[in-house]
């Protein structure tokens, strides 16, 4: 019986274990890059650098997120104003869901059930997409249309800027009303997150009109602390001039040790330490234009969106060096990190 009994011990050892690795291979890491031209998105595999599915039938596509059980990819519609329901397996368009107005970045609410679409459409707010349903349930008004809209680690909050309005307005994720708001001296433009021991938000990195660098502001005292701009150019380079903006694109790496952030201006990525928020490295983009970055779930590598050669430029993060170049489509702009089923 002893034999018996180990013997069937081992067996459902080993099949748990046969589940747990079929299940973990059937995830796939991606990076889910939009392209502001054209009418397709882009699927990078991390493992390989290379496109590994296209996205097609969404013109003008601008803010991408993928839901936490891998089975959907949210993504923006410009052309249409809609947020548009993509099958992670097909690649096909499900749904399209009408949205209060013209809608520019998006995201995910942590447990899925949400996504929050930032409206750049006068008057703006934060529209409210029921995921199970799937469909528009409120905008939330804001001070200014909205640029972009994020989720704040803890998934406590919806946090949006406005270009327009130059401010922070920050939403309470479980009643989706406003919370507060903070006026900036310029517009905002892109933002991200570091975080407390407590998982809970502890600063917001925001990108400012006209800024090369970047703005620190404290989020318990709700009010900016730092501003910080990139690095000069060593001598003999020169400053690219196509884009927009001159800084446009942040990340934190998951362990909440690196700070990256784009230079458009520059064309380098930079990575700051945290908290101290000491320059680490620059790394000179081949690719022009430094749109946007996303980074793999182990922080390791970086991807660096290029609107300008419609390319996609992947920096190793331990030694900021470019490793490759991914061609994507035309005027490739917002991506976003996911693991899909």
């Amino acid at each position: 019986m002893t034999i018996t009994h180990a013997t069937r011990l081992g067996l459902s050892v080993f099949m748990a274990t046969v589940l747990v690795t079929a299940s973990v291979a059937a995830q796939k890491v991606r990076i889910v890059q939009t392209n502001a031209a054209g009418d397709n998105v882009h699927l990078i595999d991390p493992a390989t650098n290379k496109v590994a599915g296209i996205i097609e039938g969404i013109e003008v596509s601008h803010g991408a997120g993928i839901a936490p059980d891998g089975k959907r990819i949210y993504v923006s519609d410009e052309a249409e104003s809609t947020l548009d329901v993509v099958d992670s397996k097909t690649l096909k368009v499900t749904h399209r869901i009408p949205l209060s107005g013209h809608p520019n970045n998006m995201a995910v609410g942590k447990d899925g059930r949400k996504v929050y679409v930032g409206i750049i459409q006068a008057p703006g707010g934060v529209d409210v997409i029921d995921t199970v349903n799937l469909k528009r349930v409120k905008t939330v008004p804001t001070k200014g249309s909205i640029h972009n809209a994020y989720v704040t680690p803890d998934g406590k909050y919806v946090v949006a800027g406005s270009i327009q309005g130059r401010t922070i307005n920050v939403i309470d994720a479980s009643t989706d009303e406003p919370a507060w708001t903070l006026d900036m001296d310029l517009g905002v433009r892109p933002m991200t997150f570091s975080w407390n021991a407590d998982g809970s938000t502890k600063w917001i990195f925001a990108q400012l009109s006209g800024l090369n660098g970047f703005a620190v502001v404290d989020f318990e005292t709700r009010k900016e602390i730092r501003r910080i701009n990139n690095p000069d150019l060593p001598p003999g380079k020169a400053t690219v001039p196509e884009g927009s903006d001159p800084s446009h694109g942040m990340a934190v790496t998951s362990d909440g040790k690196t700070l990256v952030v784009c230079s458009r201006l520059n064309n380098y990525l930079y990575s700051y330490s945290l908290p101290d928020l000491k320059p680490l490295g620059g790394a000179e983009l081949s690719g022009k234009g430094a749109g946007w970055v996303t980074l793999t779930p182990d922080g390791k590598k970086a991807y660096v969106a290029n609107p300008v050669t419609n390319d996609v430029s992947v920096v190793d993060i331990a030694t900021m060096k470019e490793v490759a170049r991914i061609p994507v489509g035309f005027v490739p702009k917002r991506n976003v990190t996911g693991v899909l089923q």
